[in-house]
């Protein structure tokens, strides 16, 4: 109980602060909910964008976006396991995720950065078993790189968060 107390005081001293904290989490929110998303090309593209409609414009599409993000894909498909008649049994799929952010108003970029995500699935007899295997590889995929979009955009916003009104 002691080692937990010295714990929270020590943490509380070097400054941390949660990324959703009750000081940062009102402004991350704000912020992320006046970006607007671009269209993402092809089916995983628009998986991927439903999702981060989902997470970053959590009350809606904004009305005046501040934040224009632009997201391009690449999926790849790596073949893992073979057996020894070249029967396929195992693959992986990656997507790579490059993610820009730029002020509306001044076009000016803010963050260029990426996110990735690896799924492996099995190779299966059935084709219809397989083809489920790689869709589900893919939409697990698909949520793990909006979520971590979100998580570079909330860092962002938070790192340059407007300095509160000292009153």
């Amino acid at each position: 109980m002691a080692a937990a107390a010295i714990l929270v005081v020590s943490v509380a001293g070097c400054g941390f602060e949660p990324l959703y904290g009750r000081k940062s989490a009102g402004n991350v929110e704000a912020r992320l909910s006046s970006v607007k998303i671009q269209t993402i090309p092809g089916r995983v593209g628009q998986q991927v964008h439903n999702y981060l409609l989902d997470r970053v414009n959590r009350d809606g599409r904004p009305a005046e976006p501040l934040y224009l993000l632009s997201v391009t894909l690449e999926v790849n498909k790596v073949i893992l396991g073979i057996q020894q008649d070249e029967t396929e049994t195992r693959a992986k799929l990656v997507i790579l995720a490059s993610v820009r952010l730029q002020d509306i108003v001044t076009e000016e970029v803010l963050l260029d950065r990426s996110a990735r995500s690896a799924n492996s699935y099995n190779i299966v007899g059935s084709a219809v078993a397989t083809r489920s295997a790689e869709q589900d590889a893919i939409d697990r995929a698909a949520r793990e790189v909006s979520d971590e979009i979100r998580l570079i955009l909330s860092l962002y916003f938070r790192r340059h968060s407007p300095l509160p009104a000292s009153g």
